[in-house]
């Protein structure tokens, strides 16, 4: 996926908006617009994968929620272990649970809880795509050093902090 100016991109962005607006510091954009750039490209390959399965990068996120849990979830749970909304985890879950990839139901101990988890199909689907989603993953990372993967990591955990705030 890249082409002549990809790598550049998010450069001639930057110089782009410094020549816009000569007063202003757009340096995070260097920084920031890369991230976006890069997640961006994840999703999107993410997205060609899961195509065939007929599954979303949401859907996806839902099961591999449920299929990494050592136990049920309730929806609420997987809010949490997502960046999904409860709208949009209780909609998906109607979808997959329509589609036989995960089971809805009652708590024993509350019947008013709602308790998820995923079908042999739908924790098949995810142990199909995970390899993949992570050979993706390597393969974007390749270029760095173990050092460096372990400085970038704390790095973006410093910027996650930030803008979680």
């Amino acid at each position: 996926m890249t082409g002549p100016d990809t790598s550049d991109l998010v450069e001639r962005i930057q110089q782009e908006w410094a020549q816009a607006y000569p007063d202003l510091d757009v340096a995070p954009i260097g920084i920031l617009g890369r991230i976006q750039f890069i997640a961006a490209r994840s999703s999107h390959r993410l997205d060609r994968r899961l195509e065939p399965h007929g599954v979303t990068r949401s859907e996806y996120d839902v099961l591999g929620a449920l299929a990494r849990s050592p136990h049920p979830l309730r929806a609420s749970e997987v809010v949490s272990t997502t960046m999904l909304s409860g709208a949009s985890i209780t909609k998906i879950t109607e979808n997959l649970a329509r589609r036989g990839l995960l089971v809805r139901r009652k708590s024993e101990r509350d019947g008013r809880v709602v308790l998820l988890e995923p079908t042999d199909a739908g924790r098949e689907l995810v142990e199909t795509e995970l390899p993949r989603r992570l050979a993706d993953d390597e393969a974007a990372l390749s270029g760095l050093t173990p050092a460096e993967r372990e400085s970038l990591a704390e790095l973006l955990r410093k910027v996650s902090a930030a803008v979680h705030v």
